[in-house]
């Protein structure tokens, strides 16, 4: 692992992939790229905490995010604009009061000996800092890239330099559909690390295997990284 992760920010798709090197990475070896929230962390539960202070509650009615939000004892979710008002102020002061998924950290440890793993997470620019300080709170100090738009691109610029197999993680169909059409080589997981989101979260188990909790993530990952799964 790195001393002190590379941050770097994609301001749209089209944008360049850094290189490896520059992230302090080997072109020789696989490669894992990671998701951050509801894949390394449980997101909708940092959010919960914060929006309690803010007199708000977080009901886990649906796989969305801001019409899961309400005031106390009212029945029609708030509007949008409050809710991406407080996502920004959480991204701004409380994105790193948030729970890690149990046995990722340990996990991607272990993984680490394998193959070399990039975090790749969709977050506003005002979570940057905090963003990294919480992945080396918990043990998982490795170079950070923050995307903005589908992750596609990304995925496939930095694969195309690893000599070996690429692995990509995330929860979000969107994510994972756009990786297989501009990667279809990389291998591809959803998980959702919350056990309250996993029945609502949409999947595509024929395009994307789901594979929900660390334990058999990491075995499905380690076949997946073998030369032969290409």
């Amino acid at each position: 692992m790195l001393a002190e992760p590379l941050i770097m920010t994609f301001t749209s798709p089209d944008h360049p992939t850094p290189d490896l090197r520059d992230l302090g990475l080997r072109t020789d070896r696989p490669l894992l790229i990671v998701d951050v929230d509801e894949v390394l962390g449980l997101f909708m539960e940092g959010f919960a905490r914060y929006l309690a202070t803010h007199g708000f509650e977080m009901r886990f009615d649906r796989f969305a995010l801001f019409q899961n939000i309400y005031r106390p004892g009212e029945d029609r979710h708030i509007d949008i604009e409050t809710g991406q008002a407080h996502f920004q102020t959480f991204f701004r002061d409380a994105v790193e009061d948030m729970p890690v998924a149990e046995g990722g950290p340990q996990a991607l440890a272990r993984l680490s000996r394998r193959a070399d793993i990039v975090i790749l997470t969709n977050a506003p620019g005002q979570a940057l800092e905090g963003r990294r300080r919480w992945l080396k709170t918990h043990g998982m100090d490795y170079p950070l890239l923050v995307n903005s738009g589908l992750k596609g691109p990304v995925a496939a610029g930095l694969a195309a330099q690893a000599d070996g197999p690429c692995v990509f993680i995330d929860d979000m169909i969107p994510n994972l559909d756009s990786v297989a059409e501009h990667g279809p080589e990389i291998s591809r997981f959803q998980t959702v690390a919350d056990i309250r989101l996993r029945p609502m979260a949409p999947s595509r188990p024929d395009l994307h295997p789901r594979v929900d909790g660390w334990d058999a993530l990491e075995t499905a990952i380690l076949a997946a990284l073998e030369p032969k799964a290409r």
